[in-house]
């Protein structure tokens, strides 16, 4: 079935002039945004209130008063000089008294004379003196004695240790030997037998200083070796 419509209420005849009146509406509108205007009583108003912020957050300028200094203080009086003048014919009772401060040459004079008197340092230990400490005999007896002496430790030997130790040790003023000490070593056991030989030898003929016995320090090698 058709569908029927009347030439009047087809509005396809009419599009024309409805774009002409859009394109006229249009127009106008366009005119009237141009001539639009502010009212120029309204800015000078925003323009005033914008100065009168400013001026108001401008900071003062202050200035600091100069310190004036202290008025000076008043001056002192003066004192007069009080002069006491003196007749030259009155005598003054106040005689001076010189004595001599000079001892009389005649007077003796006793001069006490002080003796140094030397301290001996017993913890003193000398390392070269004037007469040096010698074993009974010299140092040939010496070898020939620690060589007797010597044990070669089990330990040692089965592991071929050999070596020179270097024992230090004190002769003291009675020619006592003290302070055994390892100086330098090669194994604990050999270390430990040289200090055991050392410390088991005969007193010794004590080194003197001046005159006097003292401590010195002494250094003797003990040389171990497998034959």
């Amino acid at each position: 079935m058709e569908v029927k419509k009347s030439q009047k209420a087809d509005l396809e005849n009419k599009r024309g002039l409805f774009l002409e009146i859009g394109l006229a509406l249009t127009l106008a509108i366009v005119f009237l945004a141009f001539e639009w205007r502010v009212d120029t009583s309204e800015a000078n108003v925003l323009e005033a209130e914008q100065e009168i912020q400013a001026e108001e957050e401008i900071i003062p300028i202050t200035r600091q008063e100069p310190v004036k200094p202290p008025p000076p203080p008043p001056p002192a009086p003066k004192v007069a000089d009080v002069l006491n003048i003196v007749d030259n014919d009155e005598e003054i009772d106040d005689e001076l008294e010189i004595e001599d401060s000079e001892a009389d040459m005649d007077e003796e004079v006793e001069i006490q004379v002080v003796e140094e008197t030397e301290e001996e340092d017993e913890q003193q230990v000398f390392v070269i003196v004037e007469d040096m400490p010698e074993f009974p005999g010299g140092d040939l007896e010496l070898q020939k004695w620690i060589a007797r002496s010597i044990k070669y430790p089990v330990i040692a030997q089965e592991n071929g240790i050999t070596g020179r130790v270097y024992v230090g040790f004190v002769v003291n003023k009675l020619g006592a030997i003290e302070n055994v000490k390892i100086m330098r070593g090669v194994d604990p056991s050999l270390d430990k037998e040289a200090v055991r030989v050392i410390k088991n030898m005969p007193k010794w003929k004590p080194g003197k200083q001046r005159g006097k016995a003292v401590k010195v320090s002494y250094t003797v090698p003990i040389n171990f070796q497998l034959q």
